[in-house]
């Protein structure tokens, strides 16, 4: 914000303000060639001045020629890794590995999922069907995630019945109570689950 200056027969100076208590600030006189703190600039020193007026091309080379340019520079790698440090290139290409890796299990569980059978009108023909691989294998992790969680859960609460057997606890809350009950429903659930998959 630039200093309010006011001119009047005595010179130059700056006007009175108030302050937030409410007082004021006596009128300050200001010297010819006076630059506020505040409006002197910041120091540049030569170099930096030298990059600030630096293009950002080479000389010679237009703005437009360089835009579309994203071209493969051979034995450089990716363009887009050029910039990065060694980590960063290190976890892309990690990164790319997984992705692989997850193309190379799609296309197995597309494989394990293909089923090959005789059509009932002709018996040298067969048709082959396959189930989506996305659909499929989507529903394959959910129910192994499921599976996972319930042994979990069986696991706590036989290690629960133990414990209350051998008499580390010797009163069980309500909580733990009721998983000692539900141990039935999850057998019978995780049977349920291993049988359909």
């Amino acid at each position: 914000m630039a200093t309010p200056y006011v001119e009047d027969d005595s010179g130059k100076y700056i006007a009175a303000t108030q302050r937030a208590d409410g007082t004021w600030r006596k009128p300050r006189r200001v010297k010819d060639g006076y630059t506020p703190q505040e409006e002197v600039p910041v120091y540049e020193n030569k170099f930096v001045k030298f990059f600030k007026g630096k293009p950002d091309l080479p000389p010679g080379m237009s703005p437009s020629d360089a835009a579309p340019s994203k071209q493969k520079i051979p034995g450089c790698g990716d363009a887009d890794a050029a910039g990065l440090s060694k980590s960063a290139k290190r976890n892309m290409k990690r990164k790319e590995k997984r992705k692989q890796q997850q193309d190379v299990d799609s296309v197995s569980d597309a494989v394990e999922n293909v089923s090959i059978s005789e059509s009932d009108k002709s018996s040298d023909k067969t048709a082959v069907s396959v189930s989506s691989p996305s659909n499929s294998s989507a529903e394959a992790d959910e129910k192994a995630k499921k599976i996972k969680n319930l042994k979990k859960k069986l696991r706590q609460a036989e290690d629960l019945k133990h414990k209350v057997d051998s008499g580390e606890i010797t009163e069980p809350t309500k909580d733990q109570l009721e998983k000692l009950l539900r141990v039935k429903a999850l057998q019978d659930e995780l049977q349920q689950l291993e049988c359909d998959s």
